[in-house]
Parts: structure tokens; sequence; C-alpha cells
């Protein structure tokens, strides 16, 4: 008799990622020490001082998922001749916001959070698949709850 040799099945579920309408970074201006929220849809421009900021993807993960939330941006800065130079592109990690963030001698700008998801998974149950479900208690089905501050530089 030949053994067969099957592929193992997956136990655990590839983490989906949630494609998003928005970028949300946060700006800090060197000079007036004042740090700004700025929100830019994809593919729009906004503009924050001599900066003009274009988030091109944006990506993050279920609130059940432990976070990853990225953005492709491309930053330009105005001179003073009125001619644009590229200062940054690439992408951003909210989760690591002084691995890849603009540092400028004036500005500087970081990805914070992700919004609007295109792909937001729906949860879809009956009553009857929540009551074939055991009871448990809430705090061994809740995932940990990560918090949104990031560390100061």
């Amino acid at each position: 008799m030949a053994a067969v040799l099957t592929a193992p099945a997956a136990t655990a579920a590839e983490p989906r990622r949630l494609e998003n309408r928005t970028a949300v970074f946060a700006a800090l201006d060197k000079v007036t020490a004042r740090i700004s929220k700025l929100e830019a849809k994809l593919g729009e421009t906004v503009r924050f001082g001599a900066l003009k900021i274009t988030p091109r993807a944006c990506y993050s993960r279920p609130p059940t998922e432990p976070p990853k939330t990225s953005t492709f941006v491309e930053i330009d800065e105005v001179l003073l001749d009125g001619k644009q130079k590229r200062s940054f592109t690439g992408w951003m990690f909210a989760e690591s916001p002084g691995l890849h963030a603009l540092e400028h001698p004036v500005f500087d700008v970081w990805l914070t959070d992700c919004t609007g998801p295109v792909n937001a998974p729906v949860a879809q149950s009956s009553a009857a698949d929540r009551r074939a479900e055991p009871a448990a208690t809430q705090a061994e089905d809740d995932p940990p709850i990560h918090r949104r501050f990031r560390p100061r530089r």
C-alpha cells in the first residue's frame, strides 16, 4: 500500500486586509509646536504648510485581529520659487511611527489611522447560530484591546 501525502489543513485563517478610503495623519509644525490631524481621501491632496500630502493606498485589519495599519503616500514640498520637490514616497506604518515618517527641518508627518473601509467584513449570523454556540465568559472571547496612543519620540 502506498502512503498518500496531503498538505496539512490550515489551522488559522489568513489575516484579512481592509482597504480604506481615507488616511489619517498627524502633522507637527516644529516652529509653532502644533500637532494637526489631517484626513486625506485616497488620490486627493491635502496641504500642511509647504507640504502637499497625497495618499495612494491605505490598509488596515478588522478590529478582531492584531492591528496593522499602513499607507502608501507621496509628500511634496512647495519651494519658495513655486517649484515642487518630492520629500517622501513610500509606506508609512501607524504601529511604527518613527520607522517610516517624514522628517523635515520644519515639519514631521506620520500615519495614525485609516478610515472608511471599502470591503468591511459583514457579520451575518442567524439566531440559530448564536444559540448553538457554547456559552463563555466575556473575558475569554474578547481579543486584547490595543491602544491607539503613540509614544512620543
